[in-house]
């Protein structure tokens, strides 16, 4: 059975290009034309992924991302105009996968889908458990548990943690980082690490504002703390 994609887009001309060239890559495509929609839509139909554009009439595509993700860990894909950068990181700290901005090659839409799709349902983990300070971090069950409480991580905010752990006292770039997440480094796309390590950061820290496992290497990038 083919993958489902649902599109959340209110511009007709785009949902139908993205929808046209992500069946010709044999996805089954599902559109919704606003927020409520798709969000009810995504309830239903539950699909593989979504693509969800930011500006919506009725609830707005942050609103639908908050929601999606207290319910699931459903793959989301953001559509944003260039200028929306400041929407575009919230996006990124609620949960959000990944983000292209408008206008947009079909073709990289499709990549990102593929790319995404496969590290969604193919990650593969070196098995073990790794323990620093009160953070538990199973890399066969793909779970963490922080002093004994089961935390919910997103695959973009574990994948993280786990590079930054395995590897303690190492520094990472932000481009580094990225091209473990995504296979390339994305040019001009650094600012969505440091959103996903806020996020990160909010879930693990006990005071986020003064991190006590991911540190911040100035102008550099971030490492895990070594000295646990």
């Amino acid at each position: 059975m083919s993958e489902t994609i649902l599109i959340v887009e209110d511009e007709p001309k785009i949902a139908r290009l993205a929808r046209d060239y992500l069946e010709k890559n044999g996805y089954r495509v599902l559109v919704a034309g606003d927020g409520d929609s798709g969000l009810a839509m995504a309830r239903r139909e539950k699909p593989d992924l979504l693509v969800l554009d930011l500006m919506l009439p009725g609830m707005d595509g942050l609103d639908v991302c908050r929601a999606i993700r207290r319910e699931s860990d459903l793959p989301i894909i953001m559509l944003t105009a260039r200028a929306e950068e400041t929407d575009r990181l919230i996006g990124l700290e609620l949960g959000a996968d990944d983000y292209i901005s408008k206008p947009f090659s079909p073709r990289e839409l499709v990549a990102r889908v593929r790319a995404l799709l496969r590290r969604a349902k193919g990650n593969v983990y070196v098995p073990g458990v790794i323990r620093v300070g009160d953070l538990e971090l199973n890399t066969e069950s793909h779970s963490v548990n922080l002093a004994g409480e089961s935390l919910h991580l997103t695959r973009i905010e574990f994948s993280l943690l786990q590079t930054l752990a395995q590897h303690p006292g190492q520094i990472f770039s932000r481009a580094q980082l990225l091209e473990n997440l995504h296979g390339v480094a994305y040019i001009g796309y650094d600012r969505s690490i440091d959103a996903h390590i806020k996020n990160l950061r909010r879930k693990i820290e006990a005071d986020p504002a003064n991190p006590r496992y991911i540190l911040t290497v100035y102008a550099v990038g971030y490492r895990f703390n070594d000295e646990l």
